[in-house]
């Protein structure tokens, strides 16, 4: 007769108990043998069939529970269940197996420094015991019990309970003869008594929205970019050109996946020579007009355009051919969804506890508990899972603002103070530094990128000196001000020339991407091309002389995509690029344009070798100062200099004397305003020569903008 208590059996039974392994599998008895505990309730009989083939009889227990026992040495075994109206059930018993997660991560996970979170929990195909099968791990420490269910046990998880590991907060089941392509979810018992189900926090698939179970997956993709990474690891990208080509995919070209979309892409910026691709955010969300930026699953990338393997696929294209990868990241904030990250196991886990601190109330969403270890871990880990799993060259951190401050949009009283009293998130401080130190030292040459739009000293200083530890940051300033003052009719531009002029005095402050971003076309804000004044003709003469000016401004470069072609209308994500413009002339030339700037920029070190070095550049203007014009100089390491002079009135100006910094010889080498672009052709016949003192007598094009190179003589 069985030993163990009539409360634990029933507990068992409904797959409610929080050691079920305790009770059921093969278990040694005092006199040396073995008794085997299964259950299958309904069951006519049931026997175990050892491995070498001896048969055990199981007698019922109670509540569905069999157990019988045998002499000899434990064996594995296969478990043979009779049914009177319905077929025999053969099966592997998961109760047989020990846990996979060793003591090692366990003891790990409880620290937050386990920076491969995702080999451990989850769901993953192996081999254990010599069985292959599927491996469920899940952190939910307030959790009384913990089941999983999928379409491998019709959605009723009563017996694949896992197993409590005991103070990591860990569950875990090895379930035998299951592969990849199952859905799954985990089933959680709360600490009120409530059965809740949840998506799997580190799902690496997902179904395609709206369906949000989890999905077992296993990668097979072979990868040819060897020479991309090794490449990668002995630069950096401070010291290396950066032209930015920003895509929304599902909005690029309709209808393409990771694979589809692979060919066109890159065909598309090899032409226009960007240097990098950056993706909005890739990972699973279950709304498409968040653009990513709510995210449910932070380990899968969104099945909306195929499997993980498809993305590995693109990304390995992409850098075969070349470029550069950046996926938006987004830790800042996770949606409310019941299914996913939000009060996970019945109570806050992921959030902070404390709404003042743990909820965006503008956003409707929650902030993770950045001072809990295994939130830290958490998205440490999954930083560094997309450099390892997907090879990503860089991850631009959404709203690195909203994370610094305790008071980000809350009005006085809706905040609490930290430590010292003041508004700073020093646990949020602390996991920036984490998450950027721990990432630069295990992948050298990828870049980590903030989006922060505030003052916030030290975003790329490294940590050692007290820095949050960024390799850039997005001048949200120049953005700002640049985009306000482009935008103004030219004859009144004069009395603005300082909108133009004072990023240059913050411009070697931090390591600085210039964006224009997808949220610079959306809410109303319209294309850039509608925010240029004039007609046709003088918007894609602003839009050149823009771009120009952009690329020659210290700092690494960003577009959105359908700006290098001049959409008119204002972006949306549920519908296409309107590419049907490229059949009208003038905007097939400003993609023309786009790609000869993009190809100079690239072949001019001047223009970003020495980016963040403010001894390598220099405003010019004299003695002809004139505030519709800026101009500037751009240095390398090896004397070659660029300089870019900037004519921001409707009018070409004649005769403008300008004191370059060396005297010679200065060729053309972009003229903004040039006919093959589109534009009027005022230029000075591609090479500009000064008198001794390096006095130079220019002409400058209408709403245009002039680079002229000098190159050190031999």
């Amino acid at each position: 007769m069985t030993t163990v208590d009539d409360h634990v059996l029933n507990a068992v039974s409904s797959g409610s108990y929080f050691a079920p392994h305790d009770v059921l599998g093969l278990h040694e008895n005092t006199d040396g043998s073995w008794t085997v505990r299964a259950r299958r309730p309904l069951a006519a009989s049931v026997a175990a069939e050892l491995a070498d083939g001896t048969e055990v009889p199981l007698a019922h227990v109670r509540y569905g529970v069999w157990e019988g026992a045998y002499e000899g040495e434990p064996q594995a075994y296969r478990l043979h269940a009779r049914y009177e109206d319905a077929p025999d059930w053969v099966a592997d018993d998961p109760y047989r197996y020990t846990p996979v997660l060793g003591d090692l991560d366990l003891h790990l996970i409880r620290e937050g420094r386990h920076e491969e979170l995702w080999r451990v929990l989850g769901a993953h195909v192996r081999e254990h015991d010599g069985v292959r099968g599927v491996a469920f791990a899940v952190w939910a420490p307030n959790a009384q019990a913990v089941r999983v269910v999928g379409d491998f046990n019709a959605w009723d998880g009563a017996g694949h309970a896992l197993r409590s590991l005991g103070a990591s907060g860990v569950w875990e089941l090895f379930v035998p003869a299951i592969g990849a392509g199952a859905s799954y979810k985990f089933e959680l018992l709360t600490r009120g008594g409530e059965w809740i189900m949840k998506a799997d926090p580190m799902a690496r698939q997902a179904e395609v929205p709206p369906a949000t179970a989890s999905v077992v997956t296993e990668s097979e993709h072979v990868w040819s970019d060897g020479a991309w990474i090794d490449e990668r690891s002995t630069t950096a990208p401070l010291d290396r050109p950066m032209s930015v080509y920003e895509v929304h995919l599902g909005s690029w070209r309709p209808g393409l996946g990771y694979r589809e979309a692979a060919d066109a892409l890159i065909e598309h910026i090899l032409s226009q020579g960007f240097t990098h691709i950056e993706f909005l955010p890739l990972a699973e969300h279950p709304f498409g007009g968040s653009w990513g930026y709510q995210v449910t699953g932070y380990y899968a990338p969104t099945s909306r355009f195929g499997s993980p393997d498809d993305l590995r696929y693109l990304i390995d294209r992409l850098h075969q051919a070349g470029i550069g990868v950046i996926m938006d990241w987004v830790p800042g904030h996770f949606p409310k969804d019941a299914f996913a990250l939000a009060r996970f196991d019945g109570e806050p886990l992921y959030e902070h506890p404390d709404p003042r601190r743990g909820e965006h109330r503008d956003w409707g969403t929650l902030i993770f508990d950045y001072g809990r270890s295994e939130v830290r871990n958490f998205l440490v880990a999954n930083a560094l899972y997309w450099f390892e799993e997907f090879h990503v060259d860089g991850l631009r951190v959404d709203a690195v603002a909203s994370m610094l401050y305790l008071d980000y949009s809350r009005e006085p009283g809706d905040w609490l103070p930290n430590e010292h009293g003041g508004r700073e998130n020093l646990d949020a401080i602390r996991f920036l530094q984490e998450v950027n130190a721990t990432a630069y030292k295990r992948y050298p040459g990828i870049a980590m990128i903030a989006e922060e739009s505030t003052s916030f000293p030290g975003v790329t200083a490294p940590t050692n000196a007290g820095g949050l530890g960024f390799g850039f940051k997005w001048n949200m300033g120049w953005m700002n001000d640049s985009l306000v003052y482009i935008s103004r009719d030219p004859m009144y531009r004069a009395h603005h020339e300082g909108e133009l002029s004072f990023s240059f005095v913050y411009a070697f402050s931090e390591n600085y991407v210039l964006p224009i971003s997808h949220d610079e076309v959306v809410h109303g804000k319209g294309s850039l091309f509608g925010r240029m004044p004039g007609d046709h003709w003088q918007k894609l003469a602003n839009m050149r002389l823009f771009l120009a000016y952009m690329w020659g401004h210290p700092g690494k470069q960003l577009l959105f995509m359908g700006q290098e072609f001049g959409q008119m209308s204002e972006w949306s994500e549920g519908r296409g690029l309107d590419w049907w413009l490229l059949d009208q002339p003038t905007h097939a030339q400003l993609l023309g344009f786009v790609a000869t700037l993009n190809h100079t920029y690239r072949a001019q070190s001047a223009l970003w070798s020495r980016d963040s070095d403010g001894a390598a550049f220099s405003r010019i203007g004299g003695p002809s100062w004139n505030p519709d014009v800026s101009a500037f100089v751009r240095r390398d390491h090896h004397g070659n200099t660029v300089a870019v002079v900037c004519n921001f009135s409707g009018s070409p100006v004649g005769g403008y004397t300008l004191d370059l910094p060396e005297a010679g010889r200065w060729t053309e080498i972009l003229n903004t305003d040039a006919l093959e672009y589109g534009g009027s052709g005022v230029g000075n016949l591609g090479a500009v020569e000064t008198d001794e003192a390096g006095r130079a007598v220019l002409t400058l094009p209408p709403l245009g903008a002039l680079w002229l190179h000098h190159r050190p003589a031999d």
